[in-house]
């Protein structure tokens, strides 16, 4: 195991996990607000906003699918040490972590009409996160918000879904924004 795989958790566990949680609770009940997520960091290429996502949701009985870019040895240990979640398939994933064009969203569950909750919550990497792009509207948006969203079929399709569907955290370097089923994506 590297040493880099055994630094990078919270330096104040409680508090800086409260902090996270209270950021993605934030981000998901208000869709296209961007949050600031700070105080974890993993091996390279994974943001410090994803890091704290990770160690906030994530525990020993998470099962976590990592995409090809952010599934290296080094991501591996650092989520063993710290987190423990089993790497898994992304059929058998509760969460998924890696950048838009590398997650298989039609492999990840999204729920069935008896358990609507046993659905995959992705974590995307991207670049920049901004409040322009396409429009969203639904609930905890007052009359509508934007974010820069890398598409707008995928998440069209996901709200048709509703209330199966997938869940979304974008996050870039220490940003965070959340894109829960229900919320409706228009192009502008």
């Amino acid at each position: 195991m590297l040493d880099q795989s055994l630094s990078g958790g919270f330096a104040n566990p409680a508090q800086d996990s409260a902090r996270a949680f209270r950021a993605a609770l934030s981000a998901l009940a208000r869709p296209g607000r961007i949050e600031a997520l700070t105080g974890a960091t993993a091996p390279d290429p994974v943001s410090p906003a994803a890091a704290a996502l990770l160690l906030t949701l994530c525990d020993g009985e998470t099962p976590l699918y990592l995409a090809p870019g952010h599934d290296s040895p080094a991501i591996r240990d650092w989520i063993a040490f710290h987190i423990g979640a089993p790497i898994v398939a992304p059929e058998a994933a509760q969460f998924a972590l890696g950048r838009w064009e590398s997650l298989p969203l039609a492999a990840f569950p999204v729920g069935t009409s008896d358990y609507p909750d046993r659905s995959t919550t992705l974590i995307v990497e991207r670049d920049t996160l901004s409040n322009d792009g396409p429009r969203l509207t639904g609930p905890g948006i007052e009359v509508e918000a934007h974010l820069s969203l890398p598409e707008t079929a995928a998440f069209r399709a996901n709200r048709a879904l509703f209330p199966l569907g997938l869940d979304f955290y974008f996050t870039a370097d220490d940003r965070l924004a959340g894109l829960p089923r229900s919320t409706e994506v228009e192009d502008i």
